[in-house]
């Protein structure tokens, strides 16, 4: 009686321990870029921040480097809630609305503040949409400002004609297309072999990317052309949030407002860093030529025109409160 009794009660206890176990909830969150990238830690701590702020009833585990899903398939592996969540660089998706590819127009905003503005006016346009696709939309962070990484010198767009050009947005096939380069589709977790075997011999991105690709080994100018600030959206399944109860939305809403808080600063503090270490690396951080800069911009002019006529008069009324702040 008495080792029943004792067997009752350490199954009562095991059953009891096992509860908390049970009930945890469990997101796979997909990115592609690699753990040290700023972008990817500052993932890490929301997902530490929500677990922490949950009680453990949600774990989300972070997948790096597109080691689940390669960049232009997580947003519809998160569409379908093959991931509960996932990171995507919003100008990945401008063939599929034109709302995606805002922040990729060369020169509309090319600082930090007036790429929060952009964001700002277009947040509720970007929510609309995500919401008719059954997702929502968590945060935000930008990249660093956008430059020229090549071996040749560049005194106007004319020089361009013929690069081996990175394509990883429909912006940056646009731009080669406009100048006379050859676009060529590689992704982040990509560059650097694309860079070694010659597939590739120049890009346009920040400086994080030439440091976590390692392009300084190829390549020995960036054209610090500060030509957009594009954002990652950290975006999630509706119906995997709304399954959630409302402590542990409340929970992850929190640790999204302070990861963006923190990932906004954190891009701005990472830039400088960036930069930094490509000079350390033996890199040439080149500030363009007049006649460089403003041939870019008649690009950036151009492929605004193009956005607003694609966009149509949802697409003006961005841009209208954006250019009113």
């Amino acid at each position: 009686m008495r080792r029943c009794a004792v067997l009752a009660t350490a199954g009562l206890a095991a059953a009891l321990v096992a509860v908390p176990a049970s009930a945890q909830t469990k997101w796979d969150l997909p990115s592609a870029y690699p753990a040290s990238n700023f972008h990817t830690e500052n993932l890490q701590q929301f997902a530490n921040d929500v677990e922490k702020a949950s009680g453990g009833k949600l774990r989300i585990q972070l997948h790096p480097g597109a080691s689940l899903f390669k960049a232009p398939e997580i947003k519809r592996a998160v569409q379908g809630n093959q991931a509960q969540a996932g990171e995507i660089l919003l100008v990945n998706y401008e063939n599929e609305d034109p709302l995606y590819g805002l922040d990729g127009i060369p020169f509309l905003a090319t600082s930090y503040a007036e790429a929060f503005k952009l964001y700002k006016a277009s947040r509720k346009a970007l929510d609309d949409k995500l919401a008719k696709q059954g997702m929502m939309l968590l945060y935000t962070v930008p990249w660093p400002p956008q430059g020229i990484y090549t071996n040749r010198t560049l005194n106007s767009a004319a020089d361009m004609k013929g690069l081996k050009w990175r394509a990883y947005s429909p912006a940056t096939a646009k731009i080669a297309e406009l100048v006379g380069a050859q676009p060529m589709t590689v992704q982040a977790a990509e560059v650097s072999q694309a860079l070694a075997t010659g597939v590739i011999d120049s890009y346009m991105s920040s400086g994080s990317t030439g440091y976590d690709s390692k392009t300084y080994e190829h390549i020995k100018n960036w054209y610090d052309t500060q030509a957009w600030l594009p954002k990652n959206a950290i975006i999630v399944n509706k119906r995997a949030f709304d399954a959630l109860d409302k402590a542990t939305q409340a929970a992850v809403l929190k640790a999204a407002a302070d990861a963006e808080t923190r990932g906004w600063k954190l891009s701005q503090d990472k830039n400088t860093w960036y930069v930094d270490q490509l000079k350390a690396k033996g890199m040439n951080i080149v500030k363009p030529p007049e006649q460089f800069t403003a041939d870019l911009k008649r690009v950036g002019n151009f492929m605004l025109a193009e956005w607003l006529r694609k966009a149509g008069p949802d697409g003006r009324k961005v841009i209208d409160a954006y250019r009113a702040m």
